[in-house]
C-alpha cells in the first residue's frame, strides 16, 4: 500500500515540478552564498539564507501537495472505494503520511545531491549539519499537518486554498500578529506571548529548534536565556521531543477522526 502511494505521488506532475523548482532555487542560493561570502563558523548570512529557504519553501510544498493528494482521493471516489474494504481510516492516514515522508525525503536527497554536484565544479560546498536535522523535522511535522488539511478539504482546489492559508499564517502573518500585540502590551507580557507563540506555531518551533541544537541561542537575546537553559537540560530535550511528537500525533489523529465523520455523512 505504501509503495503504491509512493508510485502515484511520483507520477504526479506537481511533484516533478516542485522537485525541479526546489533544486534550482536551493542550488542557486547556496552557490551564490558560497561564491560571495567566505566560510565562517556560527550564525552567518549564509546559514540564515539556508534556514529561510528550508522554512519557507518546504512547508509550502508539503502543505499543498500533501493536502491535494488526500483531497484527490475523495474527489475521484478512490477513498469511497477503499471504504468498501475492511480498511481502517487510521491505516489509510498512516499510509498516506509515510508515503509523503518517503517521497519528500527522496526529493530532498535529490536536491542535496544536485547542490553537491554543482558545487563540486566550484571547489565544493559545505552543507551545515543543521540542514539535515531541520529538514527531517519539517518533513515529519508538516507532512502530518498536510494530511489533516487534506482530510478537512472537500476538493483539490479547496485543499490548495486551505494549504496556502495555513502556510501564509504560520510563515508570514504570524510575526505581524505578534508585533501587533506587542504595540498594545508591556514588554514582559510580550516576552511571554513570543515564547508561547514559539510553542504553538510549528514553523517557529522548528526555527527555535535550530537555534537551540546549533547552540546559537545567543542570537535570540537575553529574553530567551531562561527558556534556552531549560531546553539545554535532559528534561528540556525530552520536552522538545514530546512537543514535536504531539504535532505529528495530533494532526494524524485529527485527520482520522475527520475522515471517519465525513465517511458517515456519505
Amino acid at each position: 500500500m505504501i509503495l503504491l502511494e509512493c508510485k502515484q505521488l511520483l507520477r504526479s506532475r506537481w511533484i516533478q515540478i516542485v522537485t525541479v523548482l526546489f533544486a534550482i532555487i536551493f542550488t542557486a542560493i547556496l552557490m551564490i552564498q558560497h561564491l560571495a561570502l567566505p566560510d565562517t563558523n556560527g550564525f552567518t548570512r549564509q546559514t540564515a539564507s539556508l534556514l529561510n529557504i528550508l522554512l519557507f519553501l518546504l512547508p509550502l510544498f508539503m502543505l499543498t501537495i500533501g493536502s491535494m493528494n488526500i483531497a484527490s482521493d475523495k474527489e475521484s471516489g478512490w477513498l469511497g472505494l477503499l471504504r468498501t474494504y475492511p480498511l481502517k481510516m487510521g491505516s489509510y492516514v498512516v499510509t498516506k503520511y509515510m508515503a509523503l515522508c518517503l517521497v519528500f525525503a527522496g526529493i530532498i536527497l535529490f536536491v542535496f545531491a544536485v547542490a553537491f554536484l554543482v558545487g563540486s565544479f566550484f571547489g565544493g560546498i559545505k552543507l551545515p549539519l543543521f540542514a539535515i536535522g531541520i529538514t527531517l523535522l519539517i518533513l515529519f511535522i508538516f507532512n502530518a499537518v498536510s494530511v489533516l488539511v487534506g482530510s478537512i478539504a472537500k476538493s483539490r482546489l479547496h485543499a490548495l486554498a486551505i494549504g496556502l492559508g495555513v502556510w501564509s499564517v504560520v510563515s508570514l502573518l504570524w510575526s505581524y500578529m505578534v508585533m501587533a500585540i506587542g504595540t498594545m502590551t508591556s514588554e514582559n507580557f510580550l516576552q511571554k506571548i513570543v515564547i508561547l507563540s514559539i510553542h504553538i506555531n510549528p514553523l517557529e518551533w522548528i526555527r527555535y529548534g535550530y537555534f537551540f541544537f546549533s547552540e546559537q541561542t545567543a542570537v535570540l537575546g537575553p529574553a530567551f536565556y531562561g527558556v534556552s537553559k531549560f531546553y539545554a537540560s535532559p528534561l528540556g530535550f525530552l520536552f522538545f521531543i514530546i512537543i514535536s511528537g504531539l504535532w505529528i500525533a495530533f494532526s494524524l489523529v485529527s485527520a482520522t477522526v475527520m475522515l471517519k465523520i465525513r465517511g458517515k455523512r456519505v
